[in-house]
This record gives C-alpha cells, sequence and structure tokens, in this order.
C-alpha cells in the first residue's frame, strides 16, 4: 500500500531502540557515588535525552555543590566509561520488524538522539544506522532535548512539513523538544511510569502498541 501522503517516524533511540537506560542508570549512579553523591533511578530517567554536562550540571546544583568546570567534566568522562564498560547491545523485541515493516509501507526514518554519533554507532548493532534516512546525534545540535532544536533538524533535513511526523519518545525531555517542534508524540513507558509522559499526545506500553497506531494512521492516508 502506498502513501497518500508522506509519513516519517522519529525514533529516539534510548528506552525506544535499544533497552539502555538502566545501563545510564548504574553509570551516573557510580560516576556520582566516586564524589559522595547519590542519585535516584527516577531521578536519572527524567532527565534522559539532556546532554550529560547539563545532567551534571544541574544535579550538582540542586545539592548545592558549586563544581569546577574540569571537576564537571571529569565527572561526564566517568560516566561515560563506566557506561561502555557495563552497556550490553540489546534491541528492544520488535524494533528490526516495526522498521522494516514502516519502511515496506513507504515511511521515512529518522533517529534522534542526544547521544554522540560514535556512542550510537558502538551501542547500536553494525550497520544499523543505515536503516535510516536522517540520524541527529548530540554531536549535530547546538542545543539537545528539550530544546526542540534536534527535531526540528530532523524534519528539517527530511524536507518535509511537521504535520508529516510522529515521534516516539520516552522522557518527558523528549516529548517537550517534539512537542516544542510542533510534531506529534507517542511515549512509550519503557523508563517512566505515565504520570511522567502526560504532555505527549498518547500514551502506549509496548512497541506492539507503537506498531498498532502506526499502522491505522498509514492506512489512513
Amino acid at each position: 500500500m502506498k502513501l497518500k501522503r508522506r509519513l516519517a517516524v522519529l525514533f529516539d533511540m534510548d528506552g525506544v531502540i535499544v533497552d539502555s537506560m538502566p545501563f545510564h542508570f548504574r553509570a551516573w549512579h557510580q560516576a556520582f557515588a566516586s564524589i559522595g553523591v547519590e542519585v535516584s533511578q527516577e531521578e536519572i530517567y527524567l532527565r534522559e535525552g539532556e546532554k550529560g554536562e547539563v545532567t551534571a550540571r544541574e544535579i550538582l546544583e540542586e545539592r548545592k555543590i558549586p563544581p569546577r568546570e574540569e571537576e564537571r567534566q571529569e565527572l561526564v568522562r566517568r560516566k561515560r566509561e563506566i557506561f561502555r564498560q557495563i552497556v550490553t547491545h540489546e534491541l528492544f523485541p520488535g524494533v528490526r520488524e516495526l522498521l522494516e515493516e514502516l519502511r515496506s509501507r513507504g515511511a521515512s526514518l529518522g533517529l534522534v538522539t542526544g547521544t554522540s554519533r560514535k556512542e550510537a554507532e558502538r551501542l547500536l548493532p553494525e550497520g544499523f544506522l543505515d536503516q535510516f534516512d536522517v540520524v541527529v546525534t548530540g554531536d549535530d545540535v547546538r542545543q539537545g532535548k528539550p530544546h526542540p532544536e534536534p527535531y526540528l533538524k530532523a524534519v528539517r533535513e527530511l524536507g518535509l512539513d511537521p504535520s508529516q511526523c510522529v515521534v516516539i519518545e520516552n522522557s518527558p525531555n523528549g516529548i517537550r523538544s517534539a512537542k516544542g517542534a510542533g510534531l506529534r508524540c507517542i511515549a512509550l513507558t519503557t523508563s517512566l511510569p505515565r504520570e511522567h509522559l502526560g504532555e505527549a499526545d498518547r500514551v502506549v506500553d509496548s512497541l506492539t502498541e507503537v506498531r498498532e497506531v502506526l499502522s491505522l494512521e498509514i492506512s489512513q492516508r
């Protein structure tokens, strides 16, 4: 079935494509613990999508700890090093099938992540990024999520109108980024409960539900 009006589906990576959020938490937890700071899983998950430098600075500021720039950079470096050592390359079940179906039905695909391109390539299976028509990483923007710049850049590179795009996210920052760019957003409860995802247009519990929603939209075009 051909699309009457082209659709693009833009995916976040962590917590949507790859089951990496538990490892991000463990890495941040260990990095902060090394300087005597305790962080909770919810605290880290609520900050998903923003640049690591922002996470480090704001968490320390909340605890009235004014770090020097080099100390903050070292904290982020330590987190990234721990993450690389512990993470496993585990795609969520059904991801490959969902991407294949969307492409077979004429949809464009995008990946929009706050992670650097090098880290994304390391985290994802070899050649996986080639499935996307556009990839926007943390290296490609000046302002990360929740700022709309990452999604605005993806839409611009696809040459589409925002009304032709739908975003799949799992965090408040990602949802705000998508909505700020004028895009519809489906939120997954892979990391956080529904009460934190209310700014999305729709909240679902699995990629199976995402597939059903997108399939219906495609059939109506």
